[in-house]
């Protein structure tokens, strides 16, 4: 069954075409990264004026280069939430339209839950099985870490998800994005820290929030703990970024490994943006006691095949979205 999906709910306008939620047949991606670069992150506004410019030819590309055509899609997975309620309404509705115009099954998806499950793409790797590994054993542990979430999720099966652990404050995207801009290294600022990183030495001391007795996150203490270094001492800003990306590294390993260990899990997902960094994949791999399963870079960050994967999963629990499925920007999981 091939599912249509589309993405648009912060600044990349994505469709994909995949097969039984596992076979990536096109995957299209149209980013905005250069257009907002000059204002140092997402400007909402702008960023659904161009969702409105990209939707349709996006679509339309995914569904050439997939060489297939509308009766060959079963239905039209599309992100409802959460996001920008600006750019939401240009994917939700292209869907409506679309899924109105070919009488063609509706599915709204979770943003958070497609993260997810990109792990379930079969461009997907493990630690321990590199080639031939294509199943996710439940009960597992999802750690979601994007620029606006920082969730520890509980995954028992299609469709159960429940909330464990969560941020305090700051996301550990966030909290990237805020570090490159105290060290003027530009913008997205989670690539801008792992280069700089490169060149640079961990040598510095920043705290880290373990908070003890519960799987929450917290950033913000370290990322004034690098503001109030930064201001006292000449220091090199590749040091300062090697020193932060370890610190955030640190603690999102070491609370989800503590949390895989408690709560009995076969398997740790890995998803989000920030799950594209070198040392957070590296040192879960290396750290982790359970497989530790980590979408390639390119299904980290936002794309519409994971939105069609976690579709496909829904629309066979019969969780059919009516031609009344509105946004939600401030949606949840779990």
């Amino acid at each position: 069954m091939n599912i249509l999906g589309i993405e648009s709910s912060c600044d990349e306008t994505a469709a994909a075409v995949v097969e039984d939620g596992v076979r990536i047949v096109s995957n299209v991606v149209a980013s905005q990264v250069e257009v907002h670069a000059r204002f140092g992150g997402v400007v909402p506004e702008v960023a659904s004026r161009q969702h409105l410019l990209a939707i349709i030819p996006v679509a339309g590309q995914a569904m050439s280069e997939a060489g297939v055509s509308w009766k060959d899609i079963g239905a039209i997975a599309v992100t409802y939430g959460p996001g920008l309620a600006g750019s939401l309404l240009v994917g939700v509705n292209t869907a409506k339209a679309i899924a109105l115009a070919r009488q063609l099954p509706l599915v709204g998806v979770n943003h958070l839950e497609a993260h997810i499950y990109a792990n379930w793409l079969e461009a997907s790797t493990g630690s321990l099985f590199e080639e031939g590994r294509k199943s996710v054993e439940f009960p597992c542990l999802c750690l979601i870490v994007s620029g606006g979430h920082s969730d520890m999720i509980l995954m028992r099966g299609h469709g159960s998800f429940e909330k464990v652990g969560q941020t305090r404050d700051d996301a550990a995207g966030e909290a990237f994005d805020k570090a490159a801009r105290l060290l003027a290294l530009g913008y997205p600022g989670g690539p801008a820290i792992e280069k700089a990183a490169m060149d640079g030495r961990s040598c510095l001391a920043l705290p880290r929030a373990w908070l003890k007795g519960n799987h929450d996150f917290s950033f913000s203490g370290v990322k004034t703990a690098l503001w109030h270094l930064v201001q006292a001492k000449d220091v090199r800003a590749e040091d300062a970024a090697a020193s932060f990306q370890q610190a955030v590294v640190d603690v999102l390993v070491a609370k989800t490994v503590e949390a895989a260990e408690q709560l009995g899990v076969k398997q740790i997902l890995l998803s989000g943006g920030v799950a594209a960094n070198n040392l957070l994949r590296e040192t879960f791999f290396n750290s982790s006691p359970v497989p530790v399963f980590i979408p390639p870079r390119h299904l980290c960050t936002d794309n519409a095949a994971m939105v069609a994967a976690c579709g496909y999963y829904r629309f066979q629990n019969d969780r059919i979205s009516g031609y009344d499925l509105d946004v939600v920007p401030g949606l949840s999981i779990g």
